[in-house]
Formats: C-alpha cells, structure tokens, sequence
C-alpha cells in the first residue's frame, strides 16, 4: 500500500515538473496562448494547493504578455488606419475576449493568502465596433467585386460575403447578395450522350447515367444538368462518349475429376497380429476407426460470358467551341455460373466443390442486360471525374 502512494506520488511530481517546463517553454518563445491553456489544464482542480503555485504564476505571466503583444498591435493597426485591418482588429480583440473567458472560472486565484490581479476588461464595444467596420468594409468590397464579369471575382465576392454572414448574421442584404455571387460564379455544364459502338445502348443505362441526383455530387461552383435549362447560359458541354462495346460468345468450360479419399466409416475391434480381439484392463474389447476408401467423378461446368465497354468523357468550352479535357472510361462486366454434377460417394470430395451440386444450368443473359450491367461501373468511374475535374 505504502509502496503503491509513493509510487502515484512520483509519477504525479514528474508529470507536474514535465509540465512546468513545457509552460516554460511556451513562454520562452511567445506562445502564451499555449502556455495558458496548460496552466489552465493544472489549476482545474486543486487550484488552491500550495504545489500550484508557479502555475498560477506562469499562467498570469503569460495572460499578461499576450494580451499585452495582442493589444499592442492593434493599437498598431488602428494609427495605421487601413480599412483593410478592420477584421484583423475585430477577431483580436474577440480573441482578447475568449482569453479572459478562459480563464474567469479559475478566478480568483491566490498565492499564499494573496489575492493575484488578472487585467480583465470589457471588450464589448470594440468588438462591436470594429464587427460594423469590418462588415462595411467588405461588403464595400464584395459589391464592388460582382461588377466584373470574372466568375473567379464572384467567388471571391461569395466568399466575402460568407465572412460578413459568420461574424454579422443577416446584415444588409449579404444573404442575397451570397446567392448572388453564387449564381454568377457557377459553371454551368450540359451533360451529352453518344452512342457510337454501333450497338444499343439501353435507355434504363442512359438514364442512369445521366441521373446526376444520384451521384452524391458535392460541388459548390459547378452545376450539371442532362436536359437543357431555357434561362440558362451553360459553359461547358460534357460529352458521355462510348465508342465501343465488345461482348464474347456464350461458353461452357467443362473439367472431370476423379477423387478418392480414406474416410472413417464407423468403429471395428481392434484385433491383435493373430487375429484376436484386443482388451483393455478392465476386459472390454477395444474399439478404433473403421478406414475406407471412397471414389467419386466430379463433372463441372462453367458458363461464362463477359462484356466490356469503353469511351471516354470529354469537357468542350461552349464560349471558345474548344475541347478543354478529355478522360478515358472503361467497364467490363463478367457472367460466370458453376454447375456441377457427380457419380459416387460424394464424400470424397473437398468441401469447396459441394455447392456446385446444387446449381443448375441457367439461361445466359441478353446482350442488353449485360451492357447494363457495367452501368455501376462506369457510373463510380463518372462519379470521380466529376468531383475532381474543375473546368478550366
């Protein structure tokens, strides 16, 4: 027991030093934040123990020195007079407010019966202040932006806007503004489907394709659409092109094995080298394994069938009638069934080829269900192109 107290006594004075000279080093190099959030971790419970002590000083050191830095700088940035510093100013003297937030339900902390002094201010105006600055600063900038006829201006104007929304909700009319922005800065793309494999290409295939709803796409500057929009300009053609399609004959491979295996086929008496039966102590005639051999032919057949499809995704700038990408796709879909037939003991087959005798020969599928069948294929491979292709 006493070994035990002694022994969470040193790990918590080592793990108390280690973080001493951790908040040492924060400080040291003006991370006092860092240094804070240490100091804070140490003084949550406990606080008024004699062994906190040099964190409560640390902790008010680095307070200190970051609000001071902190402070400093704004005062800095406000003779500046650049309106371009306004948000910078807002989210420090935030910042200010959050530290002083941090630390208020640690307070009071003493040293010793005395009572040590944290600086805390009231923010509020400021930060309210400098919110109203920064807001009309950008929105200033932001409207100026959705006069050009850049769409990279309209996202920057988009972006801008969204930072007036986080730190001032619902000012002016930035909401309308964003979809605004928003509309003006998206790439509109018509999305086009070719056949030129010179066979039929199913229309529940083409469908599928070109449903964009279930793509799960996730691209905030770019629309697709399968059917025109009237009041739509689009920018970009997307061309859905499959050139060929290759289907294989209908073919069943077939295989004959022959196995034969020792099986254990009940019990027999144990008889000696002259043919008596062998006992136990107690007299009773032992019993062992009866061993036979079991033979069976294994007659399998495979049905197999593939198909495979190729093409390629090509990206045409409408405004300049020029090709701007191109991508190669390419699916295969494989039928293959297993059926399988025996004569003789089947106990001398491997447990793998069991199933197959419960199969039976099944109609190979349409030349239009297997081109289908590689519509999920070319689907994820669609998927991917479109996610990560930003149109130039």
């Amino acid at each position: 027991m006493i070994r035990t107290l002694l022994a969470t006594v040193l790990i918590a004075c080592i793990l108390s030093c280690s973080t001493s000279k951790q908040i040492e080093k924060s400080l040291s190099v003006g991370n006092y934040d860092q240094a804070i959030y240490d100091a804070i971790g140490k003084l949550r419970t406990n606080k008024d123990k004699k062994g906190k002590s040099d964190f409560i000083v640390m902790l008010q050191e680095a307070y200190n020195k970051a609000n001071e830095r902190d402070l400093t700088t704004i005062d800095f940035m406000k003779k500046d007079n650049n309106p371009e510093n306004y948000l910078r100013i807002y989210d420090m003297y935030v910042g200010l407010n959050r530290r002083q937030e941090t630390i208020k339900p640690l307070l009071p902390l003493a040293i010793n019966g005395r009572t040590v002094k944290f600086d805390l201010k009231d923010f509020s105006s400021d930060i309210i202040k400098f919110k109203n600055d920064a807001s009309l600063q950008i929105y200033n900038n932001a409207s100026a932006l959705l006069k050009s006829q850049n769409k990279m201006d309209f996202r920057q104007a988009f972006d801008m806007f969204k930072d007036i929304e986080d730190i001032n909700p619902n000012y002016k009319d930035v909401r309308n503004l964003m979809e605004v922005a928003h509309n003006k800065g998206t790439d509109f793309v018509l999305v086009d489907m070719f056949n030129d494999t010179r066979k039929t290409i199913p229309t529940r295939l083409e469908d599928d394709l070109l449903n964009f709803s279930t793509y799960g796409l996730n691209n905030l500057w770019t629309v697709y659409h399968n059917n025109p929009v009237n009041e739509v300009n689009y920018d970009y053609n997307m061309r859905v092109n499959l050139r060929d399609i290759n289907i294989s004959p209908e073919q069943i491979k077939e295989r004959q094995i022959i196995k034969e295996q020792q099986i254990i086929d009940g019990k027999k008496d144990l008889l000696d080298a002259k043919g008596n039966k062998v006992k136990d102590s107690l007299g009773k005639t032992i019993q062992v394994d009866k061993m036979i051999t079991v033979r069976c032919e294994y007659y399998e057949s495979t049905q197999f069938k593939s198909v495979q499809v190729a093409g390629n995704v090509e990206y045409v700038n409408l405004n300049t009638k020029q090709l701007v990408d191109a991508f190669p796709v390419t699916s295969e879909f494989v039928f293959q069934h297993i059926f399988a037939t025996s004569r003789g003991d089947r106990r001398a087959l491997e447990a793998t080829l069991l199933p197959f005798l419960n199969n039976r020969r099944v109609p190979f599928p349409s030349e239009e269900q297997m081109i289908y069948d590689t519509g999920e294929d070319l689907k994820q491979q669609l998927k991917q192109i479109i996610n990560s292709y930003k149109p130039k």
